[in-house]
């Protein structure tokens, strides 16, 4: 299992980490938009956002969809957080299980 473990757990949880990093650059993005503090006119400012909500979206809409409305207050980013920290965590438990 380690010529072919090793790389696939180091992958797995690198990917995991990653997304992580582009769920927290959405959520910041999404709220220097919605205070003015830059512009989505700004075409670099435009395809960081899209970026990360086309990556995003298709793992936080389930979750808004089963999440209490909260009057503007969307938990979902952080229950998706949450989700992939348990995935990384069930990650690491199985492989060390198979050492």
């Amino acid at each position: 299992m380690g010529v072919i473990g090793e790389p696939l757990v180091w992958l797995i949880l690198t990917v995991i980490d990653i997304y992580t990093y582009i769920v927290i650059i959405g959520v910041i993005l999404s709220w220097l938009v919605a205070f003015n503090v830059i512009n989505t006119s700004n075409k670099f400012v435009y395809m960081v956002g899209d970026m990360t909500h086309r990556l995003t979206e298709p793992a936080l809409k389930p979750l808004r969809n089963m999440l209490p409305n909260l009057n503007g207050i969307d938990l979902s980013p952080m229950a998706l957080i949450l989700g992939l920290i348990v995935a990384k965590k069930i990650v690491l438990n199985i492989y060390m299980g198979m050492m």
